[in-house]
């Protein structure tokens, strides 16, 4: 089995944890693929396997793994997406960050969750994903998100008006500093802290969430996600920002948008010890009488 390796810049403290991922890795004779700009950032401080093949890119990343761990938050997880893109390759995100939605495994669970994936203890949770349209094609290749694509003002801007539509029939227009277009993965994100629903991850919808929409009577609205969005934008400034997950472009005010389901979703890995609402439940504190601490 060859397992990829994917990271950002850590604080010293995690450093012990990302060592034990190596060593577990070579005590089962697993050689670890590791991502070019992660190795240029632990150099000197981590022991790297002698067997250590290293990755630059989606094709490479392709050509050479099995599995991809993800070691950080759940931005780092949606990094990830770029380079797994449509590959198929399984990932698991381990926890160094906070909440942890998507990277589940906390770091003190590290050696069972890797001897778990070694014996392909486990099932594939596939999620879908957004892809991004438009005339001066946005993004590039990389016109994919996980989360959700959000379309905001500026910070120095006023409020936008969204002229929304689905399959060519006129929605909404939103009044409002943008509009999140969220997957039922991106529900528990930036859709949720603007007082969008959680969605099941299987249900095959969207949720399209306003961010603090003038009118008052404007709510979240879910939408079947085997339609074709469209977006107009209405605005005093001449540009606005459009975000797929974590990266942002600034967009004139002439582009239209267009929001789909990609073709391809990501194979998120579950233990088999784990479930989609016991996530819920130990990251949101359901179930817990918060009187009694």
């Amino acid at each position: 089995m060859r397992i990829a390796i994917y990271g950002r810049d850590f604080n010293d403290t995690v450093l012990p944890y990302v060592q034990e991922v190596f060593n577990h890795l070579a005590s089962h004779n697993v050689q670890p693929v590791l991502y070019s700009k992660f190795k240029t950032s632990l150099h000197g401080k981590i022991n790297l396997p002698k067997n250590t093949v290293i990755f630059h890119n989606h094709v490479e990343l392709k050509e050479r793994a099995d599995v991809l761990i993800s070691l950080g938050g759940d931005g780092t997880l949606l990094d990830t997406v770029s380079l797994i893109r449509n590959s198929g390759i399984p990932v698991i995100g381990i926890n160094f960050g906070r909440l942890g939605f998507l990277a589940s495994i906390n770091k003190n669970e590290i050696e069972s969750a890797l001897m778990a994936v070694i014996n392909g203890e486990y099932s594939l949770d596939c999620r879908s994903l957004l892809v991004l349209e438009s005339d001066n094609k946005l993004f590039g290749e990389e016109n994919f998100a996980l989360n959700d694509i959000t379309i905001h003002r500026r910070d120095n801007s006023a409020m936008m008006i969204i002229h929304a539509k689905m399959n060519d029939e006129y929605i909404n227009s939103y009044w409002a500093d943008g509009l999140i277009i969220a997957t039922p993965t991106g529900s528990t994100a930036y859709s949720l802290s603007c007082g969008g629903p959680i969605i099941y991850p299987d249900s095959r919808n969207f949720v399209v969430t306003p961010i603090a929409p003038h009118n008052l009577n404007v709510r979240p609205v879910v939408l079947p996600d085997d339609r074709k969005l469209s977006f107009e934008v209405e605005a005093r400034e001449a540009k606005f920002l459009v975000s797929c997950d974590s990266r942002t472009v600034t967009v004139e005010r002439s582009v239209k948008i267009t929001i789909k389901k990609a073709d391809f979703g990501l194979n998120l890995i579950r233990l088999n010890n784990e479930t989609y609402l016991n996530t819920l439940r130990n990251k949101l504190l359901w179930g817990i009488d918060t009187r009694n601490y």
